[in-house]
């Protein structure tokens, strides 16, 4: 489909670098950063992709852009939030994936320092804090034999959530390839508990793609949540330089298709990093892939790197440029798109446009049986 969009404007920042890694190199519209080719000293350390490689390591040259500067968060709300997580031993990817937007989710949008709409979100992680999988882009720590999941966990996550008042909520969970399921009878355990002690919650799990199991998935959509979110997270050229082996776009495309197919209703989310060394071709036949399976909301966020051992950032992507993905999404026909720097997959994810979207959706199912 032909768009007023089809040739971006080459908003790019420029930042100077020296000799490129070993990437394919590519065409392209606008300056991009490029890093030196030597492999990052080998490291030990349980968190995130430790071999060394040459996509990896740190470039001294490579500034960050003010764009992507963030306080420190703080504030009531984040305070009694992190607490009472504590409490109850709660995870969530906020912490564990060193997400820059925890102040402002947490206090309810605006900023990091409590100045917010009001509008709290929360990402819990079920399953433990120990990832089977070694994506390069990943702070997750990783182990082949993470601790057992907690029985108990759907239960206090269920009471904990209820007791803070939200009206949307965000499950998520680390890979758990040691589960033969992957996790998804916990996450519908965990869905399921959540109902039934505030049945007028919004749920949304942001899976993984359970290795591929499409019972799993229509098992998981069949529990009452109301979205289902997987990420494809890059497009398909940069797959096995970005993912595990485990992973790949053709199987997270099934996962979601599966997903919208197995619940009449379902809304299916998707996420895409950027600034990872893709065309913006490459972005927009992704976009295109997810809208061809009826995703209905889309994030797009730049990739930072968490430490040296993880992949380089090949491109910081300006704000106007995100601005532009915004409105080439909209112009597909996402129902939503969030697009920005500092923008995650669950970003905002319950804000009040989502929300009543959500609410639509499920009011018209109730309608059309009736």
């Amino acid at each position: 489909m032909q768009s007023s969009l089809a040739t971006p404007p080459p908003t790019l920042a420029r930042v100077q670098g020296s000799a490129s890694v070993g990437f394919i190199t590519r065409p392209r519209q606008a300056s991009v950063v490029r890093c030196h080719g030597e492999p990052a000293a080998a490291s030990s350390s349980a968190s995130g992709w430790a071999p060394p490689t040459p996509y990896t390591g740190r470039d001294p040259e490579l500034k960050k852009p003010a764009w992507l500067r963030q306080r420190a968060a703080q504030g009531e709300k984040y305070a009694r939030l992190r607490e009472s997580l504590g409490e109850l031993k709660l995870n969530t990817v906020c912490v564990e994936a060193q997400c820059p937007n925890i102040g402002e989710c947490w206090n309810g949008g605006g900023g990091a320092g409590g100045e917010g709409d009001g509008i709290a979100t929360a990402t819990i992680m079920l399953l433990g804090d120990t990832c089977t999988r070694g994506c390069r882009f990943c702070a997750v720590k990783t182990s082949n034999k993470p601790p057992p999941p907690d029985a108990l966990e759907p239960l206090k996550t269920a009471v904990a959530v209820a007791s803070w008042g939200v009206d949307y909520v965000v499950l998520t969970s680390v890979d758990r390839d040691d589960i033969p399921d992957g996790g998804s009878a916990h996450f519908a355990e965990t869905v399921r508990a959540l109902k039934e002690l505030k049945p007028g919650i919004l749920v949304e799990c942001l899976t993984s793609d359970f290795r591929g199991d499409l019972e799993a998935v229509a098992s998981l959509a069949n529990s009452g949540l109301d979205v289902y979110a997987h990420n494809i997270e890059t497009v398909r050229s940069m797959q096995k330089i970005v993912r595990d082996p485990r992973a790949g776009y053709d199987q997270s495309l099934s996962v979601l298709k599966h997903a919208k197919a197995s619940k009449k209703g379902m809304v299916t989310k998707s996420s895409i990093m950027l600034g990872l060394g893709e065309t913006d071709e490459e972005i927009k036949q992704t976009m295109a892939d997810l809208r061809a399976i009826d995703v209905d909301i889309l994030t797009l966020g730049q990739y930072l790197q968490p430490t040296e051992r993880h992949l380089r950032v090949r491109e910081y992507v300006t704000p106007e440029k995100f601005d532009f993905w915004k409105k080439y999404g909209d112009s597909l026909g996402f129902v939503y798109v969030a697009s920005g720097p500092l923008v995650r997959s669950s970003y905002r994810a319950g804000e009040i446009f989502v929300q009543n979207f959500v609410r639509q959706k499920k009011a018209e199912l109730v309608s059309a049986a009736s």
